[in-house]
């Protein structure tokens, strides 16, 4: 194991009831990568992601933090305790902004920090408010979701997963929700992380983004990995024709 590896999946399979969603895929990410996920729909994407944030449960493999089981389809005590210790350090960030609509966008990311790392309100309340002005949402503090656009709805969410302090960030098609204009603001935000060293794993459609600030660029099909490459070699010499079908439909 690389000693800067930081999350993985190895062999990792995963099956709802008859379907096969994801296919022995093995891949680790080390830290301060950006390593972007591209594929077409349905090709298991976001099943892995969710294999990696602990929301499924894998059928065969399995997944390691800093080494560690922290996952597998068989989960003794050692394994839920690791997963138990590592959960907060793993943020994720889901298509749907999945905000707490009662909430005000202070409380939507004081919340976690209070409820889960016992964080003290004063303490908790100046660390969202440095994010919120990190995301560009300072003048929002006080107002609900429901008065927010899409993409000011995702940066909040995105406040919300940092005020955890995770050690890894997993975005979801963090933008497909979003007009152009919305998309902009969001991933402004996520270039911004990626330059100050956040160690990201993003599924995405957005191919400027991949090959621009990816550091690593993943292709799958068919719950597979397909070929994974550095984004200059993928985008410019694909090596199957598998992932040139899928980069023609980018293409001018």
């Amino acid at each position: 194991m690389a000693e800067t590896e930081l999350i993985s999946a190895e062999a990792l399979s995963k099956r709802f009831a008859a379907n096969l969603v994801l296919k022995q895929v093995t891949l680790s990410v080390t830290k301060g990568e950006v390593v972007c996920v591209v594929g077409p729909s349905g090709s298991g994407k976001t099943t892995l992601l969710r294999c990696l944030a602990l929301l499924e449960t894998p059928s065969e493999g399995r997944v390691t933090m800093s080494g560690e089981t922290i996952s597998a389809a068989t989960s003794d005590a050692t394994i839920k305790r690791a997963a138990k210790a590592v959960r907060a350090d793993i943020g994720m960030v889901f298509q749907h902004f999945n905000l707490w609509p009662h909430m005000t966008v202070l409380e939507n990311v004081i919340e976690a920090p209070m409820r889960v790392r016992g964080a003290d309100r004063a303490s908790a309340i100046e660390s969202a408010e440095a994010l919120l002005e990190k995301v560009g949402l300072s003048d929002k503090r006080d107002a609900y979701p429901i008065r927010l656009s899409g993409g000011q709805q995702q940066r909040v969410a995105i406040a919300r997963a940092l005020a955890m302090n995770p050690k890894v960030m997993l975005f979801d098609e963090a933008t497909s929700a979003l007009d152009p204009e919305l998309r902009r603001e969001v991933l402004l935000v996520m270039r911004q992380l990626a330059t100050e060293g956040m160690t990201m794993l993003v599924v995405t459609h957005e191919m400027g983004f991949a090959r621009n600030v990816g550091t690593h660029v993943v292709f799958m099909d068919h719950g597979e990995i397909v070929e994974e490459a550095e984004p200059e070699t993928f985008f410019t010499q694909p090596q199957t024709d598998r992932a040139r079908r899928f980069l023609q439909q980018f293409e001018d």
